[in-house]
């Protein structure tokens, strides 16, 4: 009885590899944009790169280990969710009140630790930031919700 519950768990995992999400690769020009009227220094830039575009732009680097489902799925969900909340890659169509008030979340998430996700961290060490990272994020930010 074991051995057929093995068998059907295992028929089932190589059945929903075929199942793929969309892959949230696009063009990069909306956020290379953004960062042209937002942002004023190369270092941010390259910490909002490693920190933050893979769930809030339209173009997310993939690890290797998304192409197994259903990691690939929980991924898709996160990248969904955390494009629903803030995208880089079409904040200039945001309304002004709107613009400044993601600016207002940026630093409220960052300055309590929220973003980048703890479950993101885990495989993504190097997303972690430094607290003059932090503390240059949440400073940007702040100057930028006015």
């Amino acid at each position: 009885m074991i051995k057929k519950i093995l068998y059907g768990l295992l028929f089932v995992l190589i059945v929903i590899q075929f199942v793929r999400p969309e892959r949230n690769v696009g063009d990069d020009t909306t956020t290379l944009e953004f960062e042209k009227q937002y942002v004023s220094s190369a270092e941010m830039v390259s910490v909002l790169k490693e920190s933050c575009y893979d769930c809030h732009s339209n173009n997310t680097r993939y690890p290797w280990y998304s192409n197994i489902q259903p990691i690939g799925w929980w991924l898709q969900d996160h990248i969904k969710h955390g494009k629903g909340h803030l995208n880089f890659s079409e904040f200039l169509t945001y309304p002004e009140k709107k613009a400044k008030h993601k600016f207002e979340e940026i630093e409220e998430m960052v300055g309590d630790d929220e973003m980048p996700l703890p479950s993101y961290l885990i495989v993504h060490r190097n997303a972690k930031l430094t607290p003059e990272q932090k503390q240059g994020i949440v400073a940007w930010a702040g100057s930028l919700k006015k």
